[in-house]
């Protein structure tokens, strides 16, 4: 089960609707308009199957991106403010710096990879890059479960031709067992 700070006592069983209090509650934080804020939603999973992690998610580093209908213009200084107000805390370890988790490799443009960087050859890091595909907006929506989508991340490891070689080292399971 799950639980957030902001509904106090109330215990999450159905992942939906998780899912669902996560939207309202940045809907209620941010409004609208996909904006950013740095005050946090703090969600607890209860389960003898997850790691004991507190992990902290992050937007991404936009840069470069245009910016999407109804974001404020300076959307890319909000992020790296926030960015920054996160990772100068005394008590922060940046996975960033040890391990790096590479998302989205499916999204690429044809022709594309990020092989050098999945190698450790690009930027070098203590513990290498992992990468991950997650689930599209459309599995989302089309309630595409864990395992399944898990499968399709294999999947496209074990068939992408840059990555193939790197197959057994990608993917969430991995990244799981990495962190544990």
């Amino acid at each position: 089960y799950a639980e957030f700070l902001h509904c106090k006592g109330k215990k999450f069983t159905d992942f939906d609707e998780v899912r669902g209090e996560i939207e309202a509650e940045t809907d209620r934080v941010t409004g609208a308009n996909k904006g950013i804020s740095p005050v946090p939603i703090n969600l607890r999973v209860y389960s003898p199957h997850v790691l004991n992690l507190t992990l902290v998610d992050l937007p991404g580093d936009d840069q470069g991106w245009p910016v999407r209908a109804n974001q404020p213009a300076d959307i890319e200084q909000q992020i790296k403010d926030m960015l920054m107000q996160f990772v100068t805390r005394d008590n922060c370890l940046l996975l960033a710096r040890t391990i790096g988790v590479i998302t989205k490799l499916d999204l690429m443009d044809e022709g594309t990879d990020a092989k050098d960087i999945l190698e450790n050859k690009l930027l070098p890091l203590r513990r290498g890059y992992i990468g991950v595909v997650n689930r599209s907006q459309k599995d989302i929506d089309g309630k595409k479960d864990i395992n399944a989508a898990m499968a399709a991340e294999r999947k496209f490891f074990m068939s992408h031709p840059g990555y193939r070689h790197l197959a057994e080292r990608m993917g969430t399971p991995y990244l799981q067992k990495t962190l544990n």
